[in-house]
């Protein structure tokens, strides 16, 4: 979504990066500090999730209760990043 925000306000293609933070931030959006943070979070679970050292500690941190904190904070982002897309 965020690469759809910033290929619609700059009309041209997303730089290739992971980055959430500095997507959004270059399609012209300043996000509020909670945004910001659940931005940094967001981008931190796709590096967890690609290198095996850090994926064990990851999945032991992955309780139901936490998982749904997660997944509750991105459907948050996503929503917001969908309102910004005309």
């Amino acid at each position: 979504m965020s690469k759809a925000l910033y290929t619609r306000r700059l009309e041209k293609h997303a730089p290739p990066t992971h980055n959430l933070l500095r997507l959004v931030k270059a399609a012209g959006v300043n996000p509020d500090e909670v945004q910001t943070e659940a931005l940094i979070t967001i981008t931190a679970f796709n590096i967890e999730a690609r290198y095996p050292d850090v994926k064990r500690a990851f999945r032991q941190r992955c309780t139901a209760e936490f998982t749904a904190r997660q997944m509750a904070m991105i459907k948050e982002v996503l929503q917001w990043l969908r309102s910004l897309i005309p």
